[in-house]
């Protein structure tokens, strides 16, 4: 199955003499359980891109289908159902809430979708088990380091079971033993069957992935295997 299927996907922002083309047309496919690196210098496009595959925001033109749905011309609050649904997201900062505990940050996404309270503490277990922290449920973020923040970052990116996982640098801010460990978390879940996205500067990110996507200037430049 097809997970991401765009056709002449345009982005503009602004209007007349100020208008700048973020996306000039971008056709891109990306298949259930691929692994797959999106690079780019700063001002590619590919953070514009990243935020329409990821829901957090419409395109100009051009149509975009994620696991089977036309979101192209979804409404807001249509948009935060499925992306709630079907993509899970790592950011470079985790963006874990400060004054819950590690389990509870998993599990909010599961709140938002209405799973009940049993089986979102028995998922979310799971899932810190699976990420290799599971003696950490009860702390709070500050406690954690930054590579075990992002563990658990990545335990509630697959809280809903998505069917894409985005990181946007996810080892942007660790150092490069902890970064190399968190790319090996990746390997494992794309080796379960996951479909990741990841969205990086660094070429040594890029080389985990199957295949790599180097925007330029709005449009994909290349594409190619990551080994090539």
């Amino acid at each position: 199955m097809r997970i991401i299927e765009t056709r002449g996907l345009t982005k503009t922002f602004g209007s007349n003499g100020n208008a700048v083309h973020a996306l000039c047309g971008i056709d891109l496919d990306i298949e259930r359980g691929e692994l797959v690196a999106l690079i780019g210098p700063s001002g590619s496009g590919k953070s514009t891109l990243m935020a329409i595959l990821g829901c957090l925001d419409s395109p100009t033109g051009g149509s975009y289908t994620l696991a089977g749905q036309q979101v192209e011309k979804l409404t807001g609050a249509e948009l935060a159902a499925i992306r709630n649904e079907k993509v899970g997201f790592v950011f470079q900062q985790y963006n874990l809430l400060p004054k819950a505990s590690i389990v509870r940050n998993v599990e909010l996404p599961m709140l938002y979708a209405g799973v009940p309270r049993k089986e979102r503490r028995r998922r979310a277990l799971e899932l810190l088990e699976k990420v290799g922290i599971p003696d950490k449920a009860d702390a709070l973020p500050g406690a954690l380091s930054g590579g075990q923040r992002q563990r658990v970052a990545i335990a509630r990116a697959l809280a809903n079971r998505p069917a894409l996982l985005l990181a946007d640098e996810p080892t942007g801010a660790l150092d490069s033993k902890t970064g190399q460990e968190v790319l090996a978390l990746f390997g494992e879940l794309h080796a379960q069957g996951n479909t990741v996205l990841l969205v990086t500067h660094d070429l040594s990110v890029a080389a985990l992935a199957e295949r790599r996507i180097e925007m330029r200037d709005g449009v994909i430049y290349d594409q190619k295997a990551a080994a090539a």
